[in-house]
């Protein structure tokens, strides 16, 4: 019997027990929930509206430095991130003559020594004629100067031997084309060649070898692209802030001085180009190519009233915020109309509609 009554009583105390949960429950559902809302207060700050364009650094100029003859690089004075100065000598070619253009340089050498030599007969003759009074003063003068062509053209004769087979001439050994120089005063970026390597100089049919890229890196600029829906709002002149990846927690002043007049597709979009020149301190080393963000300031407003962009409400060509008007027993607010302005992308300028003392509905938290 006493078993009985305890599983009556256990069962009993189970169902009051799952009644009284039900209740609870159902009670708590059917409470209202009571909406409770962040509220912010306008404040006075400066906005400005901007724009990024991604690019790099580079010299404003690079120049290459390419061979006045054609051969095989025999030593190489400079390599690359080497300053050097204008007219320095980076590399020396060593001239292989072609057989036939030898050939016939020699053989000019040989028949200008031949006439030279007959030449200096002839004279020496003239000479001894002229002293016995033999011949008149006329025909010396037109041997010695006969003698004299023969002498000059022995001497191109050699020059133009030596600068065949040896692409240079004991006479102009300093003016020397063998002799790879700088054309600038700068910093070696790249040196492409290797001793032993064959070079060519420019002609009609290509640009030559590049020998090495020399570039002044005390003037660089940002080089990058700007989308067609913002190129209409900047102008040269404008103040830009550049900021490189690789030399982080640096920004660099800088100013935008060149946009490209013909848009590029990139992407299905129209970009427009850029540079701006770059001012940086000589005590940070940028080197050339690196990848940069050049940020662009296109409005700006100064101390105005300012709310979060989140608090506003867009309707058509309107615009609303919800003003606090009680807090007791549950927040009120009343719709309130404004006239905003520049936005950031954070905070919006309020123009008319809104005080500083005015408290205003924000983001939304739920209580029961």
């Amino acid at each position: 019997m006493k078993t009985r009554k305890i599983v009556k009583v256990s069962l009993l105390v189970i169902v009051a027990g799952l009644f009284i949960w039900t209740f609870v429950f159902l009670w708590q559902k059917s409470r209202p929930t009571v909406t409770v809302y962040e509220v912010v207060s306008p404040v006075t700050a400066d906005l400005e509206k901007t724009t990024v364009a991604t690019g790099k650094v580079e010299p404003r100029d690079e120049v290459e430095i390419k061979p006045q003859i054609s051969g095989i690089i025999d030593a190489l004075f400079k390599e690359a991130g080497q300053t050097v100065r204008k007219g320095e000598v980076i590399a020396r070619v060593k001239v292989i003559p072609e057989l036939g253009t030898l050939n016939a340089a020699e053989s000019r050498v040989r028949l200008a020594e031949i006439n030279a030599r007959q030449a200096e007969t002839d004279f020496d003759r003239i000479a001894q004629l002229y002293r016995d009074k033999l011949v008149s003063a006329e025909e010396y003068e037109k041997q010695e100067v006969t003698l004299k062509q023969q002498r000059e053209e022995l001497q191109a004769a050699r020059d133009n031997l030596e600068i065949v087979r040896d692409g240079i001439t004991k006479s102009s050994a300093d003016i020397s084309s063998t002799l790879i120089r700088s054309t600038i005063d700068g910093l070696i970026l790249d040196v492409p060649i290797k001793v032993g390597n064959s070079v060519i100089m420019a002609n009609t049919m290509n640009d030559g070898t590049t020998i090495a890229t020399v570039a002044d890196m005390n003037d660089l600029i940002f080089r990058g692209n700007i989308d067609e829906t913002e190129v209409g709002r900047v102008h040269e002149g404008m103040p830009v802030k550049l900021t490189i990846g690789a030399l982080q927690n640096l920004t660099f002043d800088a100013t935008l001085e060149y946009i490209s007049p013909k848009a590029t597709e990139d992407n299905g979009a129209n970009q427009f180009e850029i540079k701006a020149a770059v001012q940086a301190p000589d005590t940070v080393v940028i080197r050339s190519g690196y990848s940069a963000n050049a940020e662009i300031v296109l409005d700006r407003v100064l101390q105005t009233l300012a709310i979060p962009e989140g608090c506003v409400e867009f309707s058509g060509d309107s615009t609303f915020v919800y003003v606090l008007t009680d807090s007791v027993p549950h927040q009120q607010f009343r719709r309130q109309p404004i006239t905003v302005g520049l936005s950031d992308g954070i905070q919006i300028a309020v123009k008319s509609g809104l005080t500083s003392q005015d408290k205003v509905r924000g983001a939304e938290k739920v209580e029961q």
